[in-house]
This record gives C-alpha cells, sequence and structure tokens, in this order.
C-alpha cells in the first residue's frame, strides 16, 4: 500500500546525460502533494529533462525518482500521472471530442470524463471543432484536457501558458489550484518569472541544480528582493557558473 501522507515525487542525487553532455548534476528535490508547485528557470536549463525523468520516459545515468511512491515510470503510474509537453499531443484531423474519446478508451477512464473535463477546460462550445482549425491556446487546452482524463493524482505540465493570452493564462491557474485544492498534486514549468508568484512552492532551476526550494515569500525574504526576476539574479550571483552551458532538449 502506497504511504499517501508522502510526497508527491521524490528526487535523489539525480545525473542525467544526453549524448556526452551532463544535465542534471545530482539533482535533489522533494515535491509535496496537493500543491502547484513551479518549475522555473531560463531555457535550456533542464526543466525539461528533469519532468521528462519524472514522468519515467527520461533514461538516467544514476539516482533515484520516486513517483506516488513508486518508481518513476511504473505500469501503476500510467493511470496516475498526467503530462502535458510542450507541443499539443493530439490529432488535428480529430475533433476535440473525438480526441478526448480515444484518450479516454485508451486509459480506461469513465466515459463521463470526456464531458467533465471539455468543461474544466472551458471546450465544451469547441468540442465539434478539427483539432487543426483550433487557435494555439485551444490546441493547449486540449493536450491539458487528455491529460485531466482519468482525474490523474500528478499532473506535470512542460510550460503549458508560454504563448497565451494574458485573459487565458489566469483562467489556467486558476484551474491548476482549483485542482490542487481537490487534492491534485501539479509541476507546473516556466521560463516566466512573473508566474512565479501564482505558485504555492517554487523551484528555481539553473544549469541543472536547484538553487532555491521555497515559498514565493519565502524567497523574496531569504533573498531580500522585492520581485522572482531579482530573487533569481540574487541567487545567481550566490551560485555562479563553475562549467559551460548546457542544452535542454
Amino acid at each position: 500500500m502506497v504511504n499517501e501522507s508522502a510526497s508527491a515525487v521524490e528526487v535523489t542525487d539525480l545525473h542525467v546525460r544526453r549524448g556526452k553532455h551532463p544535465v542534471l548534476h545530482g539533482l535533489s528535490v522533494s515535491v509535496p502533494r496537493g500543491v502547484v508547485v513551479g518549475l522555473l528557470g531560463p531555457s535550456g536549463c533542464g526543466k525539461t529533462t528533469l519532468l521528462r525523468t519524472i514522468v519515467g520516459v527520461q533514461v538516467v545515468q544514476s539516482g533515484t525518482v520516486t513517483v506516488l511512491g513508486r518508481e518513476a515510470g511504473s505500469a501503476s503510474l500510467r493511470h496516475r500521472v498526467g503530462y502535458v509537453t510542450q507541443d499539443a499531443s493530439v490529432y488535428d484531423d480529430l475533433t476535440v471530442r473525438q480526441n478526448l474519446q480515444y484518450f479516454r478508451a485508451v486509459l480506461g477512464a469513465p466515459r463521463s470524463d470526456v464531458e467533465r473535463v471539455l468543461s474544466l477546460t472551458d471546450l465544451t462550445s469547441q468540442a465539434g471543432q478539427l483539432v487543426g482549425s483550433l487557435s494555439g491556446g485551444q490546441r493547449s487546452r486540449v493536450s491539458l484536457a487528455a491529460a485531466l482524463l482519468g482525474s490523474p493524482d500528478l499532473l506535470v505540465l512542460d510550460e503549458p501558458t508560454v504563448g497565451l493570452d494574458p485573459l487565458l493564462r489566469v483562467e489556467l491557474w486558476t484551474l491548476f489550484h482549483q485542482l490542487a485544492a481537490a487534492g491534485t498534486s501539479l509541476i507546473v514549468s516556466s521560463h516566466v518569472m512573473d508566474e512565479a508568484s501564482r505558485c504555492d512552492r517554487l523551484l528555481l532551476m539553473r544549469d541543472g541544480e536547484i538553487l532555491a526550494d521555497d515559498t514565493p515569500a519565502g524567497l523574496l525574504t531569504s533573498t531580500g528582493t522585492e520581485d522572482t526576476e531579482g530573487a533569481f539574479l540574487a541567487l545567481i550571483r550566490k551560485h555562479p557558473l563553475d562549467s559551460s552551458d548546457r542544452s535542454d532538449s
């Protein structure tokens, strides 16, 4: 039986290489349950690699990753973890509803889930449209709706709000917090520092390492700064790079 009081994710001394280049360098972090955790950092710092490791699709060099009490990538986690990649992972030649009906069948989720996630993501009025005819923001919402099928315990979202208009960004963050209030754990990556204040907890990342793990308010207090961008710059000054930049993909 999984200990439901445990953290949603535990990463210990994680090392990942992409080709000959180290991407994650002994990274350790704990993600609590039932909160929105923001993974913030510049493009190329290793965010996507860390998220891929958590969902079990990234080969690791060493270290351990435990998700909901199980080894990352375990078969028992397939219906408990939802993953939204940066690129929309839905079929353009199917309607919104047809996409969701297909993924629902794959997951074995209840038939009623399709209407539930359409409502959650405010896509009911677009349900009959081909996904290929939708705007970029709407296509992103279809990917999110697909990830919500089956009511996963953990949602891993890779830059889900990048490129969206401000109103849609606010609506999605509201949804994220509604899901967390209902017990879902969320990890949301972004390179937009002004989204930090919308998170319950922050992981600031640079060059394959976690520079800070704190609440937004705690981060500002510990760095003596007024905003997250200033806090990030203060942390960089305290932890200058001692190696060349490494790419993330």
